[in-house]
């Protein structure tokens, strides 16, 4: 693992404009591990320039070359896969095992995807007298997070190629060496200079210049509803399209006669996985009055599995850790009982916070509104069916969640009562072709699959 001095622009690294550099930090020791460059708007402009020469190129490659290029992408990928998960375990935390399987392992499924949708694609059809072209957006501003940052990469980049776009990529300042080992798969795959480019550096400089730039025809950005707001106001100035994937604040909603113990487990593990930071995660487990003291001590009893520094890593920085310690400590000045866990840092070194888990929690309180990104559910009684749905819906986001009950046609009934993106039935299993995105505050626009590949194509109908 060696980090770049250098930004990967028009198919080169070159040495950055500025001079201001970013500390790389190992969130679970707290050692430096690299620096990178702090990018200019003078960066971002020579990799838009860069991205919009190549543009005509690449959008007139015929759908079977780009496909075949994703392919060498997912193959370069898959090639380097120990190394990724090695830099993400690095600069992120996460347990290697869940590298290895979820932050390096998925993103080779998915750019193998869009493989196979670039060469299937219907970009010309006839419908009446007209004959409609689908064709690509343009040059496509990419600001990726960290919680997943190779995962982000490539549910952005991969269908933005596949579509026949080019692409600057701004990733986040926390895990900026993953994004630079993906730039080196894109020379190793063969793509033509321009069409992806690399400039590392803070989200006020470099990825607010990113969203500005009038040579940018579409924003794709993952991350905080504040600032997703921001990024939506700037593009809204210039007419441009965005795709915003945002905050959540899932429920997990288990209906009287679902298997409690499974329900309650699973639900435990949803949150934990990442350390609790993942925009979709269950983090509000809803559960009937009658079996709810039986669910609170299930799920105490299903969080001690998960250690610190073993099972669950840090969070990324020192930030978030103070702040994820801070919603916890709101959680109980607002009356909510804490079953495990507490604010108390588990271990002297390393940016963790205990696997916690409050019961007693009232849809009002601020654990129970508010995006707290760590590892930290929420238990909420509801007292019939109608009721848990207004907990569920009863927040600004909706990204995610999940159903359980006797049956699969009960949850089904339940889910499509919710206000949400995408819905887990009775633990159904992830699928990277199923759309992404979130009702309300959650988000504008899909990611994965083909509905993701949309969102970088616009239309154009000939009538003849």
């Amino acid at each position: 693992m060696k980090a770049h001095d250098q930004m990967y622009i028009g198919g080169a690294w070159r040495p950055a404009l500025g001079q201001d550099t970013i500390a790389v930090v190992n969130p679970a020791d707290e050692q430096l591990i690299g620096r990178v460059p702090a990018g200019t708007a003078e960066d971002i402009d020579a990799a838009v320039q860069a991205a919009r020469a190549a543009f005509p190129g690449w959008a007139a490659t015929p759908p079977a070359e780009r496909a075949a290029c994703l392919s060498a992408l997912s193959d370069a990928l898959a090639a380097r896969k120990d190394e990724l998960a090695e830099t993400i375990t690095a600069e992120l935390g996460a347990p290697l095992p869940l590298s290895q399987t979820v932050h390096a392992g998925l993103p080779v499924l998915v750019a193998a995807s869009y493989a196979e949708l670039a060469a299937s694609c219907a970009f010309e059809e006839r419908i009446g007298t007209s004959t409609v072209l689908l064709e690509p957006v343009g040059v496509v501003g990419a600001i990726t997070p960290w919680n997943y940052p190779l995962h982000q990469i490539v549910a952005k980049v991969a269908p933005a190629l596949a579509a026949g776009c080019t692409v600057v990529l701004k990733p986040a300042e926390d895990t900026p060496l993953t994004a630079q080992l993906f730039a080196e798969a894109t020379e190793a795959a063969g793509l033509p200079p321009g069409v992806f480019n690399l400039v590392t550096g803070l989200g006020p400089v470099a990825g607010q210049a990113l969203a500005a730039h009038e040579g940018v025809d579409l924003v794709s950005f993952t991350g905080s509803t504040a600032v997703g707001r921001q990024i939506g106001a700037t593009a809204g100035g210039a007419i441009k399209r965005v795709a915003l994937e945002l905050g959540g604040k899932s429920a997990n909603v288990i209906l009287p006669g679902a298997d409690l113990a499974k329900a309650v487990n699973v639900g435990i593990a949803n949150v934990m996985s990442n350390s609790g930071q993942t925009c979709s995660a269950w983090t509000r487990m809803l559960v009937d009055a009658e079996r709810y003291e039986e669910a609170v001590t299930l799920a105490a009893e299903a969080v001690l599995k998960y250690v610190p520094g073993e099972r669950v890593g840090p969070l990324v920085n020192a930030k978030q850790q103070a702040r994820v310690r801070g919603y916890i400590r709101k959680g109980m000045e607002e009356g909510a009982r804490l079953v495990a866990g507490g604010p108390e840092a588990p271990l002297e070194t390393g940016y963790y916070v205990s696997p916690t888990v409050f019961a007693d929690v009232t849809p009002e309180m601020t654990i129970a509104q508010e995006e707290i990104f760590g590892p930290v559910v929420s238990i909420l009684r509801y007292e019939d069916v109608d009721d848990a749905l207004r907990i569920a819906n009863g927040t600004v986001y909706g990204l995610a969640g999940a159903v359980w009950a006797a049956d699969d046609e009960e949850a089904v009934a339940f889910a499509r009562r919710m206000e949400t993106g995408q819905v887990d039935i009775n633990g159904g299993r992830f699928n990277p072709l199923a759309p992404f995105g979130g009702y309300k505050q959650s988000g504008v626009g899909r990611e994965l699959g083909p509905h993701g590949l949309a969102e970088y194509l616009q239309t154009k109908s000939l009538q003849f």
